[in-house]
């Protein structure tokens, strides 16, 4: 699917990560890996992991309030909240309404969960792009959180792959061109076994080569396209904002696009794979250190269970109040 976007924009960010950090040694000690290996092949140190009685919500709506802030707007502002996550808290509700709740919101806005996994961030703001288009919408709150401690089996090697994280974004319509330029959305259910957490199992199963596979192909692939469409070059791109599946698959996707690697976003080895999580909680990180400025074309890409996957292209515009 692609989906050209006009006058919407990143109007603030947010993110948040649980204070309890894990690293390579802890878990080496328990299961057939070492720090070197972890650190080597997937760029990870360490990871968060959420306390006992802590949720996807509160991870979720942590990361919410310091967007809001950001933004410079209200709880009650918020017109729809998307919450992209293969973690929920419950079965029903929706995490969304349970973060709804938690940070206020009285004005019966729209609030629902949107599972695409690893691409769910990029998803969601898709999704709430076209309601802000549309104008049914003024402010719209994305968030990406997951809390996949929760699925992880730690006593098996793979548990080094991934940590809890949150982070979200405020998106808003802007009287100029600048913002989302497209979007790029895909999936192949064909995939379903490669990363799944099959019926009846309380852990997830994964296949790392599958995954490293598809994420090396269709992410570059998706972004060359875009790029191609707009008539622009993968020189343009001042920044990408990737999904952060291994440093091994960021690194090969760099090659692939001949992109220099400081022009692409990490932060796996502080935080290892947050899932939905990992697009806004870098985001954030990058808007918050002013590493892109007005003007800068910034690119999203993401690959998820599924398969999903999909890219999105940004002219920078500077976040803060503006108006609609």
């Amino acid at each position: 699917m692609y989906q050209i976007n006009r006058k919407v924009r990143i109007a603030g960010t947010g993110s948040f990560a649980p204070p309890r950090v894990v690293s390579n040694t802890e878990l080496a000690a328990r299961v057939d890996t070492s720090d070197e290996w972890i650190a080597t092949n997937l760029g990870i140190r360490e990871r968060r992991v959420v306390d006992e009685g802590v949720f996807t919500s509160d991870i979720g709506a942590e990361a919410a309030r310091k967007a809001l802030d950001h933004a410079g707007i209200k709880p009650n502002d918020v017109d729809i909240i998307v919450v992209a996550t293969a973690t929920p808290d419950r079965k029903a509700p929706s995490t969304a309404c349970l973060v709804q709740e938690k940070l206020g919101i009285t004005n019966s806005c729209p609030a629902f969960d949107l599972n695409a996994v690893c691409s769910g961030f990029l998803y969601g703001m898709s999704v709430a792009s076209q309601f802000l288009e549309s104008g049914a919408c003024i402010n719209a709150l994305v968030i990406g959180a997951d809390t996949f401690s929760r699925i992880t089996d730690w006593n098996r090697r793979d548990c080094v792959f991934f940590g809890d994280g949150a982070g979200a974004a405020v998106l808003q319509r802007t009287p100029t061109r600048d913002g989302f330029l497209c979007f790029e959305l895909c999936a192949d259910g064909g995939g379903r076994d490669a990363f799944t957490v099959h019926p009846h199992d309380t852990y997830f199963t994964m296949d790392s080569k599958q995954v490293y596979s598809m994420a090396t192909s269709v992410l570059p692939a998706a972004l060359q396209e875009l790029l191609r469409r707009h008539d622009l070059k993968t020189s343009d791109v001042n920044m990408l904002i990737p999904h952060q599946p291994s440093i091994r698959s960021l690194t090969r996707i760099a090659e692939l696009l001949s992109m220099p690697t400081n022009k692409i976003a990490v932060n796996i080895d502080r935080y290892a794979n947050t899932a939905g999580a990992t697009v806004p909680l870098l985001l954030d990180e990058v808007v918050r250190s002013g590493q892109v400025k007005e003007g800068d074309l910034v690119a999203f890409a993401a690959v998820g269970s599924g398969w999903t996957w999909g890219a999105s292209l940004y002219r920078w515009t500077s976040v803060g109040s503006s108006p609609a």
